[in-house]
């Protein structure tokens, strides 16, 4: 006898309240295999594939994409295929699944029929599928079938591309079913959905406006003309005068929408980190006129703060405001923030106190591009001891960068410059890097902060 069971979202990292659907890879009504992907999720640290924890027929997809979903809250509703394999119920899978009912008391209710929503997650479905071949993370102790995958892309002519490929393809509109693979096997890789999206040769939906009746799409432009003249911004009125300005909130345009993701808990890190730190900021400019030719920026900023830290060990520390207790690190183990489109990520470059010049610059290359590529495990994105934005690479001289907890400080280094600078006899133009050092007060005194800035300075002074 059938059973209905649903499957609630399970926690895909440490502790995350809450995920987002990226794909779907089955619509209701859909019969589909234990261990066979069912949907891919993004979470604050990646995008994860979720396998299905049941055989049997989808009956309910709880949500479409770009829906976020509660951990804990139920994602699909299947009814279980006894003639199919099921997993044993007392083995462990690190899914949390809802509690069984009767196949008696789903009787009168039939598995749904697609509802107007049903045809767009329909096309969804179909790339979807053709996407299946990839080897991405998986949650919990379900492991896929390669060998299953493969077989089943090739039968629909499907593309190979990793869930985090996948993602960021959606959000770039490319197709793709008409990018050129460069990876491994065939495979899409990220550098190729964005070399598609540059120059716009697998846009989503191009082809078909290509074949649209020509006597229908001309019309088109003048139509589009109107509402586009009307809305012109000019600081002119129709007759000529000066417009009068009004307040923003009569003029904002566009919706609200939720933060998802990485920005998601970039928010909730920020708004911790502001109700429990004590921060104070002290700045000051390293002199580096003294560099020879050849010195990695980055890596010099990461040899500082290693020796600033071994002669100053109360910054490179943990803080438990609750406890009142602190932890002081033999090894540093710097958190290199990282800028992207979907927000901000901090991957640890572990023991950067055993790091040369160039195994420092191989480790940050190598985090930027799994950040980049969202191939990044979760454990590198936590448990770093000290940390380092260097925002002036960009723009900007001071800040007062957050010290998210338990990290006692945080290091910001702005944009470098030339200035004046006196010297015996007269003055001399030096080039200076500013920097800046957060710390919270709880932690660690203003001498403490004060000196760990004194031995960055006097590292970056050093020629090489």
């Amino acid at each position: 006898m059938s059973q209905t069971k649903n499957f609630n979202l399970p926690d895909l990292g440490e502790g995350l309240p809450d995920a987002t659907i990226v794909e779907w890879f089955v619509k209701e009504g859909d019969v589909i295999k234990l261990d066979e992907p069912l949907v891919s999720m993004e979470t604050a640290k990646a995008v994860v594939e979720v396998p299905s924890p049941f055989s049997g027929t989808v009956l309910k997809l709880s949500g479409a994409a770009g829906d976020i979903i509660t951990t804990g809250a139920v994602l699909a509703s299947f009814a279980l295929d006894p003639n199919l394999p099921q997993r044993a119920d007392g083995q462990d899978t690190g899914h949390s699944h809802g509690h069984a009912a009767p196949a008696a008391a789903a009787a009168p209710t039939p598995p749904p029929l697609p509802t107007a929503a049903a045809p767009v997650a329909a096309e969804e479905a179909k790339p979807a599928a053709a996407e299946r071949d990839d080897a991405g993370t998986v949650v919990g102790a379900m492991q896929s079938s390669n060998a299953v995958h493969a077989e089943q892309a090739l039968a629909v002519g499907g593309v190979k591309a990793v869930p985090a490929v996948r993602a960021t393809a959606r959000k770039l509109g490319v197709d793709l079913s008409r990018v050129r693979a460069t990876g491994a096997d065939g495979a899409v890789t990220m550098a190729d959905v964005k070399q598609a999206a540059a120059d716009g040769s697998a846009k989503i939906g191009a082809a078909p406006a290509a074949v649209a009746a020509p006597a229908a799409a001309a019309p088109a432009p003048a139509q589009a003309a109107a509402p586009v003249q009307s809305d012109a911004r000019t600081p002119l009125s129709a007759a000529g005068k000066p417009m009068r300005t009004q307040p923003p909130g009569v003029v904002a345009k566009g919706q609200p929408e939720p933060l998802k993701g990485v920005r998601r808990n970039m928010a909730r890190v920020m708004a911790d980190a502001h109700s429990k730190v004590v921060p104070t900021t002290l700045n000051d400019d390293a002199d580096i006129h003294a560099w020879l030719p050849g010195n990695d920026v980055t890596a010099r900023l990461v040899r500082s703060i290693v020796v600033a830290a071994q002669k100053v060990p109360a910054m490179n520390a943990w803080f438990d405001g609750e406890a009142l207790t602190r932890t002081l690190h033999a090894q540093v183990d710097i958190g290199i923030a990282v800028d992207t489109d979907d927000g901000l990520f901090v991957p640890a470059l572990r023991n950067a106190d055993m790091l040369d010049a160039r195994g420092i610059r191989e480790g940050v290359n190598r985090l930027r591009e799994q950040v980049e590529a969202r191939s990044i495990a979760a454990s590198e994105l936590s448990g770093y001891t000290i940390s380092l934005s260097n925002f002036g690479m960009f723009a900007g001289r001071y800040a007062t960068p957050v010290v998210v907890p338990p990290c006692v400080a945080i290091v910001g280094a702005g944009r470098a410059r030339h200035q004046m600078t006196p010297v015996m006899g007269g003055v001399e133009v030096h080039k200076v890097i500013p920097l800046s050092v957060t710390f919270d007060h709880r932690a660690a005194t203003g001498g403490e902060a004060a000196r760990f800035l004194r031995a960055m300075m006097d590292d970056l002074a050093l020629a090489s």
